[in-house]
């Protein structure tokens, strides 16, 4: 439930409470006896208009006739209109039915109600005391019931002084449901969980030769790549208790409640050690100090609980700390230190093996088509995280139930990774011009990566806009994954981004809005092919860029201890490298100009062309030039 309805539903649920409270119980108590003198009391009793007397130590109680015409004759409560007095009984203020009065002393008194034909109760239950006290504490009874509801609610539902309680969910490790063989393209860093669950498992095999179990293991990498599912699996495996908590669950409002949550996370974890403490996002209480200009800020103070708790002078035998992060650059140094986080085990992106592994896992519960070929798909979708091979294998289910399919075919996947790359098609509709523009500037894309060499096939190009604010793309499947690249490789790369604003330069003369995009990518290449790999002439083999492994950010800056002229010289060798490759793609259309109009032409017809139809318009221009070279000779 979210927590704002779940505080306002308490808000509402007290409201009711103190309103039922005071109306059918304080109110008739408080109300339920009106205050008159001793001498009306008597008034009243010598004019027989009194039914019923109880006598407390101090009071009398007594009840009056409903018959009874106390009151009525008072002039106060007779209208007069036009100097005539009227009876009119609506008008007329009806006596109270019970009233009080205090006690004097009257030894006759009691006799005569004794005597007499009233009802006479006695001492009545309720004594002084009691009414002093309800008077006192049941007005504060609402107060104090809502009170304990804000507290608790503060506090993570464990009371009123529960601030400091650590909310870290336990669970058994066969309960986390997730086991090595549910986690695909793992590679590495499954093997080095190995070691940490045979410690647990049986710790006294590594005793003998002296070995200590690991303190902490650090999780790093891209978003996406299971970091959490690897920590879930090893408490799976190992089959012993699992803690986990999030990093921003440490820190609240109040001095002081993150590292007492700590505390009591690391003593809960010694009581059911051997055991696993898993933080994600650990990097929200783990930034380095030097980054708080607040010494005394409640995060560092957090931080140097939790660096205490894993290696001070207590000892945490058979508790292991796992944290994820993907944002190891803003770590404190103390925290990443052998005897912390002893090992750090880099997530990164799966291989086509380890790709082709996660699409099984995840399409287990899917019919399948027979003509589906996982190993194709893995291949064709390098880059991709288990996240979004996940989300791939989900839209190619959606997409058959949306059409009552029985079995998921290959063009539900191709959609699907369509969608996940470009975005969801959305029929925006385009006017001529601006579509005449749009397909020059994707076949511009088309045709060059066609052209040069060691460039990644072409396998759609499209001028429909889709939900990604682009109003039309160029899919490029890679046939393997790269793990190097070469200069040459990464200038065809920004000739390629380029070629749409080199075909609107050719065929327009002028570039528009669509190719701020590719320039953005264009020059990030550029910047990092000098800042980072060293390949200018002019600044030599020399990095330029900070050394901070970054996976939330697309570059990394520059060092600050660069001078004005450095500056100035990468500015000029990123737009050179940006130039040249422009100049580039305009050579290679220029050549093909022919063919360029003929795709675009086609485009424009049907949208969407593939591959094959590409590669018919450019096999049928060397056709057409060898013809004409063989006729020249």
């Amino acid at each position: 439930m979210d927590k704002k309805k779940f505080s306002v539903g308490y808000f509402i649920a007290a409201i009711v409470i103190i309103w039922l409270f005071a109306e059918y119980i304080y109110k008739p108590y408080t109300e339920s006896k009106s205050e008159v003198p001793y001498s009306e009391f008597l008034e009243d009793l010598n004019a027989q208009n009194v039914e019923k007397v109880d006598i407390t130590e101090s009071r009398i109680i007594f009840k009056l006739k409903e018959n009874s015409s106390a009151d009525i004759t008072k002039p106060e409560q007779r209208p007069v209109i036009g100097g005539v007095i009227f009876n009119n009984s609506s008008k007329i203020k009806k006596p109270e039915t019970i009233k009080s009065a205090v006690r004097l002393p009257d030894p006759f008194l009691i006799e005569r109600l004794i005597s007499g034909d009233i009802e006479f109760g006695g001492i009545a239950q309720r004594n002084s005391l009691l009414d002093m006290l309800m008077g006192i504490f049941l007005p504060m009874l609402p107060l104090v019931i809502i009170w304990y509801i804000i507290f608790r609610n503060m506090g993570g539902g464990g009371g009123i002084f529960s601030f400091g309680k650590s909310r870290a969910k336990e669970l058994q490790g066969e309960m986390t449901g997730v086991l090595f063989k549910d986690i695909g393209g793992v590679g590495e860093a499954e093997i080095e969980l190995r070691e940490i669950i045979d410690f647990l498992k049986d710790p006294k095999r590594f005793d003998k030769f002296g070995a200590k179990l690991p303190r902490g293991v650090l999780l790093v990498g891209p978003p996406g790549t299971g970091k959490t599912l690897l920590a879930k699996a090893t408490a799976g495996e190992a089959g012993v208790p699992f803690f986990f908590m999030t990093g921003s669950s440490f820190v609240e409002m109040f001095v002081g409640v993150g590292a007492a949550r700590v505390r009591d996370l690391f003593d809960q974890a010694k009581k059911k050690a051997p055991c696993i403490i898993f933080v994600d996002e650990i990097d929200a209480i783990g930034q380095s100090r030097m980054r708080n200009f607040n010494s005394n800020s409640e995060q560092e103070n957090t931080l140097n609980q939790l660096l205490a708790e894993m290696d001070g002078f207590a000892t945490n035998n058979g508790v292991v700390i796992m944290g994820a992060t993907n944002r190891p650059e803003i770590l404190d140094q103390a925290l990443l230190r052998p005897g912390r986080f002893d090992r750090q085990i880099q997530v990164v992106l799966p291989t086509e093996e380890g790709r082709e592994e996660i699409l099984k896992i995840h399409t287990r519960n899917i019919p399948l088509d027979p003509e589906i070929d996982l190993k194709n798909i893995a291949k064709v979708t390098p880059g991709f995280s288990g996240a979004d091979l996940a989300n791939i294998a989900n839209e190619a289910s959606l997409l058959a139930a949306r059409r009552n399919a029985e079995k998921v075919n290959m063009n539900d996947f191709d959609l699907a990774i369509e969608r996940v790359v470009a975005g969801l098609q959305r029929r925006t509709p385009l006017t001529p011009e601006v579509r005449k523009k749009v397909a020059y500037h994707e076949t511009g894309h088309a045709l060059v990566a066609c052209y040069l060499p060691g460039s990644d096939p072409v396998h759609k190009v499209s001028i429909i806009p889709t939900t990604k604010g682009a109003l039309g793309y160029t899919m490029q499947m890679p046939t393997e994954d790269q793990y190097l690249i070469s200069e040459s490789d990464l200038k065809n790369k920004m000739a390629v981004m380029l070629g749409g604003r080199a075909a609107e330069l050719l065929i327009f003369n002028e570039a528009s809005t669509g190719a701020s995009n590719d320039l953005e990518r264009a020059t990030d290449i550029a910047r990092r092919m000098v800042t980072e790999f060293g390949m200018s002439e002019k600044l030599g083999p020399v990095r330029y860029a900070n050394s901070s492994m970054m996976y939330l950010q697309g570059e990394a800056g520059n060092r600050d201890d660069l001078g004005e002229s450095t500056f100035g010289i990468i500015d000029g060798e990123i737009k050179r490298l940006v130039t040249e490759a422009q100049e580039h793609s305009l050579n290679i259309l220029r050549e093909h100009e022919k063919v360029l109009h003929e795709v675009a032409k086609s485009l424009q017809e049907k949208e969407v062309i593939t591959s094959d139809e590409i590669e018919a318009f450019v096999k049928n221009e060397n056709d057409n030039n060898n013809n004409n070279i063989q006729e020249g000779n």
